[in-house]
Protein backbone atom coordinates (compact mmCIF):
# COMPACT_ATOMS: atom_id res chain seq x y z
CA UNK A 1 0.00 0.00 0.00
CA UNK A 2 1.39 3.49 -0.70
CA UNK A 3 0.21 6.60 1.00
CA UNK A 4 0.22 10.33 -1.00
CA UNK A 5 0.48 13.04 1.52
CA UNK A 6 -0.23 16.18 0.04
CA UNK A 7 0.71 19.27 2.54
CA UNK A 8 0.22 23.37 2.99
CA UNK A 9 3.22 24.93 4.32
CA UNK A 10 2.27 27.27 6.67
CA UNK A 11 3.88 30.87 6.57
CA UNK A 12 2.45 34.11 8.07
CA UNK A 13 -0.62 35.02 6.09
CA UNK A 14 -1.61 32.03 4.58
CA UNK A 15 -5.07 31.57 4.13
CA UNK A 16 -6.94 27.94 4.33
CA UNK A 17 -10.73 27.25 4.78
CA UNK A 18 -10.16 23.85 6.42
CA UNK A 19 -14.08 23.25 6.07
CA UNK A 20 -14.27 23.78 2.77
CA UNK A 21 -11.04 21.38 2.66
CA UNK A 22 -12.54 18.71 4.49
CA UNK A 23 -16.30 19.22 3.44
CA UNK A 24 -15.92 19.85 -0.72
CA UNK A 25 -12.66 19.49 -1.96
CA UNK A 26 -11.43 15.99 -0.21
CA UNK A 27 -14.81 14.65 -1.00
CA UNK A 28 -14.73 15.52 -4.65
CA UNK A 29 -10.94 13.76 -4.67
CA UNK A 30 -12.33 10.99 -3.26
CA UNK A 31 -15.60 10.51 -5.75
CA UNK A 32 -12.76 11.21 -8.58
CA UNK A 33 -10.63 8.58 -8.00
CA UNK A 34 -13.27 5.95 -7.14
CA UNK A 35 -11.95 2.78 -5.61
CA UNK A 36 -8.53 3.25 -6.38
CA UNK A 37 -8.66 5.55 -2.96
CA UNK A 38 -9.04 2.94 -0.64
CA UNK A 39 -9.61 5.79 2.63
CA UNK A 40 -7.65 9.08 3.19
CA UNK A 41 -7.61 10.98 6.10
CA UNK A 42 -7.37 14.76 6.80
CA UNK A 43 -4.94 16.80 8.95
CA UNK A 44 -4.81 20.54 10.86
CA UNK A 45 -1.68 21.67 12.24
CA UNK A 46 -1.84 22.59 15.73
CA UNK A 47 2.19 23.21 16.48
CA UNK A 48 5.62 21.99 15.65
CA UNK A 49 8.30 19.83 17.78
CA UNK A 50 9.77 22.36 20.73
CA UNK A 51 6.60 24.54 22.67
CA UNK A 52 5.22 27.86 21.43
CA UNK A 53 6.85 26.51 17.91
CA UNK A 54 3.91 26.89 14.88
CA UNK A 55 2.97 24.21 13.11
CA UNK A 56 5.27 23.36 10.11
CA UNK A 57 2.17 22.43 7.98
CA UNK A 58 -1.26 24.50 8.06
CA UNK A 59 -2.72 21.22 6.93
CA UNK A 60 -2.52 18.12 4.84
CA UNK A 61 -4.29 14.74 3.64
CA UNK A 62 -3.09 11.44 3.19
CA UNK A 63 -4.71 9.14 0.46
CA UNK A 64 -4.11 5.60 0.33
CA UNK A 65 -3.94 3.39 -2.90
CA UNK A 66 -2.80 0.04 -3.09
CA UNK A 67 0.13 1.23 -5.48
CA UNK A 68 1.23 3.97 -7.13
CA UNK A 69 0.18 3.17 -11.05
CA UNK A 70 -3.51 2.82 -9.33
CA UNK A 71 -2.98 6.31 -7.70
CA UNK A 72 -1.46 7.65 -11.16
CA UNK A 73 -4.25 5.95 -13.11
CA UNK A 74 -7.15 7.60 -11.17
CA UNK A 75 -6.23 11.00 -10.17
CA UNK A 76 -4.32 11.54 -13.46
CA UNK A 77 -7.59 11.83 -16.06
CA UNK A 78 -9.48 14.59 -12.91
CA UNK A 79 -6.05 16.36 -11.68
CA UNK A 80 -6.62 19.45 -13.76
CA UNK A 81 -10.34 19.79 -11.93
CA UNK A 82 -8.85 18.61 -8.55
CA UNK A 83 -5.83 21.18 -8.77
CA UNK A 84 -8.30 23.82 -10.06
CA UNK A 85 -10.41 23.57 -7.45
CA UNK A 86 -7.38 24.60 -4.52
CA UNK A 87 -7.80 28.38 -4.86
CA UNK A 88 -10.97 27.97 -2.93
CA UNK A 89 -9.36 26.75 -0.03
CA UNK A 90 -5.29 27.83 -0.05
CA UNK A 91 -3.35 30.44 -1.44
CA UNK A 92 -0.16 28.36 -0.81
CA UNK A 93 0.86 25.60 -3.37
CA UNK A 94 0.79 22.07 -1.97
CA UNK A 95 4.03 19.60 -1.34
CA UNK A 96 3.54 16.26 -2.46
CA UNK A 97 5.11 13.03 -1.15
CA UNK A 98 4.44 9.52 -1.75
CA UNK A 99 5.24 6.78 0.94
CA UNK A 100 5.51 3.06 1.24
CA UNK A 101 3.20 2.13 3.71
CA UNK A 102 5.14 -0.37 5.89
CA UNK A 103 3.37 -0.56 9.15
CA UNK A 104 -0.41 0.29 9.12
Amino acid sequence: MIKVSVMYPEQPGTRFDHAYYRERHMPLVKARMGAACRHYTVDQGLAGGAPGEPAPFVAACHIFCDSVEEFQAAFGPHAQEIMADIPHYTDRAPVLQVSQVVVG
